[in-house]
């Protein structure tokens, strides 16, 4: 008997009410400030995960004793900022509602911003965890406050004072870090200071946000704003295992692969990777 033709991340492809863990894509880049192309993210990483393993040397787990539902990518209104961040909500929530962890693939970062919402709808008291190159806080954008470079200044909105913390940040004008000095914990350059917040958030409900390009670019050439000056892939992979096997991370996202900038596909793989890590480390 012949099937339809799902792709589907390696491994996801468990029955939804099996899954606790339930991915969809985001492709979206309808306010990238400088090269787009994370449209086509989620595809390129479903695409290539086939090129990796199912089972990690690294955590000594396999994918295929888990069970990971795909939802398949989200058919956004790229005209439409805010119909394109409601239809994110709605997907989440929908995930939310089931008693199940909403994993997002994006799209450029301010993708987010709807997953935020519909997670902090349904946990009042909610954290957030950013790894970035840059600072995302900036007020508005071109006169846009519905921007990339705006995603975690619109979450601030959302979950206040003391419930930021960005790792790896290396890149924002002058306004954005001193916001950060007094709003949010901003560890600069590296993931100095991860141990100690993990322990502080320990109890707490968690979202983890992971920009891509908080990786050096000659890592990670494959995103719209490559940044020099960033963490190796053993750095990052550490660090999302010690967030996503700690804390309770109750809905994430990863972002930012352009694929179309790295022809060689190593961007990609690096991606599929450390997706496949943290969906290991919070099973």
């Amino acid at each position: 008997m012949l099937n339809n033709n799902v792709q589907t991340f390696i491994a996801c492809d468990s029955s939804y009410d099996d899954a606790k863990i339930v991915l969809f894509g985001a492709g979206f880049d309808g306010t990238t400030s400088f090269r787009p192309g994370t449209r086509f993210g989620p595809s390129a990483i479903r695409n290539d995960s086939f090129g990796i393993e199912t089972y990690s040397p690294y955590q000594d787990k396999d994918m295929v004793d888990y069970s990971y539902f795909d939802s398949g990518d989200l058919e956004l209104p790229f005209g439409s900022v805010t119909r394109t961040i409601d239809d994110i909500s709605v997907r989440s929530d929908r995930i939310l509602s089931d008693g199940k962890v909403p994993f997002m693939i994006g799209g450029e970062h301010l993708v987010t911003l709807g997953s935020v919402k519909a997670v902090s709808d349904k946990f009042s008291d909610l954290y957030i965890i950013h790894f970035d190159a840059h600072a995302d806080l900036r007020d508005d954008y071109l006169g846009q406050k519905l921007s990339h470079a705006c995603v975690l200044r619109r979450c601030h909105e959302i979950v206040g004072d003391g419930h930021i913390f960005q790792f790896g940040i290396r890149s924002g004008d002058r306004d954005e870090f001193v916001f950060a000095d007094e709003h949010t914990e901003m560890h600069r350059f590296n993931f100095d200071g991860l141990e100690e917040t993990v322990e502080k958030l320990k109890g707490k409900k968690v979202y983890f946000t992971l920009d891509l390009d908080v990786l050096d670019p000659s890592v990670f050439p494959g995103t719209g704003t490559p940044e020099a000056g960033g963490v190796t892939f053993d750095e990052l992979r550490k660090a999302v295992t010690l967030v996503c096997s700690e804390l309770d991370i109750v809905g994430c996202d990863v972002n930012e692969l352009s694929p179309v900038y790295d022809q060689s596909g190593v961007s990609t793989a690096v991606a599929c990777k450390i997706i496949r890590e943290m969906l290991l480390a919070m099973s």
